[in-house]
């Protein structure tokens, strides 16, 4: 049987099992029309999975075993996670800081320095990106390394492409996890992510992982302290600017204020 046939029997089992769930459990007062959006929604859901799977053989991935793995899911309402995250929600620099839990931050940071005092620096003069902005980006992204998020990168991409939310982009990303696991013989379901797939303290997604990513581990925080470095580095040099180089590490004027404004503070801190 061909591949893409034998991942459609289970897309289309897991989708069914998703159905019956549904039926005998959340009906309870929804009308006739309700059930069927349901319905719809999970023919469009099969759809785009089959899509997927067949892309997928075409460039030559064995999916299969992937999808049959019983730590795969599909994470639901994860468009939502993106149309409403901070950034898109707030109107004030303040209110995205409150957010951000930004005193906390700037009360954590300099001791973050101290620590992290000689890779830094070391950052710092191999890369020409100031030390504090590297820490207040790791401070931002990751409580300084405490929160690498609860999702899994594969299984969110999945998601969104079921879901058809960004899905060229979460096709791409699940293209360049899957060459990032197999180059480092890494299990792509022990991964840690964020609900749109970015990893480690410096929350990298799949592509800027391969090709700015610099050493091994991903949990080491030197490691992540020299590819933030090394990622700002290269948009400094396309964009002429280390702040408009923050930018593009999340496309958002209120991220950019935010950590350029941590990163100021802890400067202020050392003189």
């Amino acid at each position: 049987m061909p591949k893409a046939t034998i991942f459609s029997s289970f897309i289309i089992s897991m989708l069914t099992f998703l159905a019956v769930s549904v039926y005998s459990g959340d009906v309870k007062g929804q009308s006739d029309s309700d059930i069927y959006l349901i319905s719809d929604e999970l023919n469009d859901r099969a759809k785009n999975l089959q899509a997927l799977v067949e892309y997928m053989d075409e460039k030559g991935y064995n999916f299969k075993p992937l999808v049959e793995d019983s730590r795969f899911e599909l994470y639901e309402g994860i468009t939502e996670r993106f149309t409403s995250s901070a950034e898109r929600r707030t109107p004030t620099l303040d209110e995205y800081k409150q957010i951000l839990g930004f005193d906390a931050k700037k009360s954590e940071i300099q001791q973050f320095i101290v620590n992290n005092q000689e890779q830094l620096i070391k950052a710092e003069q191999e890369y020409d990106i100031p030390r504090y902005v590297i820490a207040a980006i790791i401070g931002v992204e990751s409580d300084f390394g405490r929160n690498i998020g609860s999702y899994n990168p594969l299984n969110a991409y999945v998601s969104m492409i079921a879901e058809d939310y960004r899905t060229e982009f979460a096709r791409a990303q699940l293209e360049e996890l899957l060459k990032f696991t197999e180059r480092h013989e890494l299990d792509v379901f022990e991964l840690k992510s964020s609900y749109a797939g970015a990893m480690t303290f410096a929350q990298f997604i799949p592509y800027s992982l391969n090709r700015w990513w610099v050493g091994s581990e991903l949990f080491n925080m030197d490691n992540n302290i020299l590819s933030v470095a090394n990622y700002l580095a290269h948009f400094k040099n396309v964009t002429g600017s280390v702040e408009r180089a923050v930018y593009r590490y999340n496309p958002s004027q209120l991220y950019t204020d935010a950590v350029l404004s941590l990163a100021s503070d802890a400067e202020q801190m050392f003189e």
